[in-house]
């Protein structure tokens, strides 16, 4: 009986070939497809390895090794995909080798990788790039900011080679515990640029074809799957580009600190405890991510773990109480930005509480069940900023017992 090992990695997660003996054949795939989902893709190669090791040492029937082909399907289609990257930059690594590049600028690699996302999503229902429903990926964001006309192409490039490559690139040759994957196609210094190997030439040479339907056909099998586990995606697509037309440029916020301890007292807008000097974060209440902008009446202070600990998640309806009465607090005030708040809001206490609640609940929309409710010590109910007639000092049902 011979025996062979064919790695011809399919998504379905089935190893082709006749590796196992012919007896075998009726329930090692079963037996594989369970073991992959308890144990991972990292650990079965591991013990795939071991066994196969130790099936040399043991009979005189020789098993090829694997081809460079069989290390780049590896690569590409095992192992879990949370978000597109990895699909895109293995387009981008083809796309640049195929033109006979081998040492990278980042620019350059930045270029490629931003029109590889652009070809993607310029399309009228352009599908998630991610699982997670309340996010978009960077790339998304800079991709829709460039075909809104805010982001030259330079910018946009400029902007990919900045944000874009943070985990990508260092663990696109992860695979387990494996170290034979490491370095097999391309060697980065990063920031600078990819020296492109001659593993990588070699496979695109003699496969490129059949590597980029596999590709492109991951990538929109990726996409099938987070549309699925996005129900909203159309209609949160469209809200977001709302935003995205009137936004603008995210600025430096700490020239806004002095104000803002002004109308909260120094101290956390999340926890109601002081801030100490150095650890004060400017945040935006509604996540910037939706809605673009840096506009004052969602700017508030915290602490930078408070901050952290809130991302860009929605907080619950009782912040949105207590946001409102910071705003009308400021309103309240002879400080020139009321008039900013009034522009953006409205001129009245109802239409500027009406106003805001409505970008609530379109970010609701947006983010779905994505919420932060605050930290368990922190009581919402009994401690809020209420308007002052007292000059711009915040007042709290409970003041002297919490410092809001």
């Amino acid at each position: 009986m011979g025996y062979k090992f064919s790695i011809s990695v399919r998504f379905d997660l089935t190893f082709g070939g006749s590796w196992f003996p012919e007896t075998a054949q009726s329930w090692h795939k079963v037996v594989l497809f369970l073991c992959i989902t308890k144990f991972g893709i990292g650990r079965i190669l591991q013990v795939f390895f071991w066994t196969r090791n130790l099936y040399k040492k043991r009979t005189s029937h020789p098993m090829p090794e694997f081809t460079k082909k069989d290390y780049w399907k590896a690569l590409i289609l095992y192992g879990l995909n949370q978000a597109t990257y990895k699909i895109a930059l293995g387009k981008t690594l083809l796309s640049l080798a195929n033109d006979g590049q081998t040492t990278v600028t980042w620019e350059q690699l930045s270029k490629e990788f931003f029109l590889q996302y652009r070809l993607r999503l310029d399309q009228e229902d352009p599908m998630p790039q991610q699982a997670t429903s309340a996010r978009q990926t960077i790339m998304e964001r800079i991709v829709r900011l460039h075909l809104a006309g805010k982001l030259s192409l330079d910018e946009a490039v400029q902007e990919v080679g900045a944000n874009a490559f943070g985990e990508v690139i260092r663990r696109f040759d992860n695979l387990g515990n494996d170290e034979s994957f490491k370095g097999k196609f391309y060697r980065f210094d990063f920031g600078n640029e990819l020296i492109l190997t001659d593993d990588l030439h070699r496979v695109v040479e003699s496969d490129r074809t059949e590597l980029e339907e596999e590709l492109d056909a991951r990538w929109s099998l990726l996409e099938g799957a987070f549309s699925i586990q996005q129900d909203n995606f159309t209609i949160s697509n469209d809200l977001r580009l709302t935003y995205l037309e009137s936004g603008h440029k995210r600025k430096n916020l700490t020239s806004n600190i002095p104000f803002l301890q002004g109308y909260q007292g120094n101290t956390c807008f999340y926890c109601g405890e002081p801030i100490s000097t150095g650890d004060v974060h400017v945040d935006h209440v509604l996540p910037r991510q939706v809605l673009q902008h840096d506009e004052i009446w969602n700017l508030v202070l915290s602490h930078s773990f408070c901050n952290t600990q809130k991302s860009d998640r929605l907080v619950g309806d009782h912040y949105m109480k207590k946001l409102i009465a910071r705003n009308e607090n400021i309103m309240g005030s002879n400080h020139p930005w009321k008039r900013k708040i009034a522009a953006a809001l409205g001129t009245t206490p109802d239409r500027r509480r009406s106003n805001l609640q409505r970008h609530y609940a379109t970010v609701r929309s947006i983010l779905g069940p994505y919420y932060w409710g605050g930290l368990p010590s922190y009581n919402p109910e009994s401690c809020y900023v209420l308007p002052s007639a007292i000059g711009n000092k915040p007042v709290c049902p409970s003041y002297g017992q919490c410092v809001v």
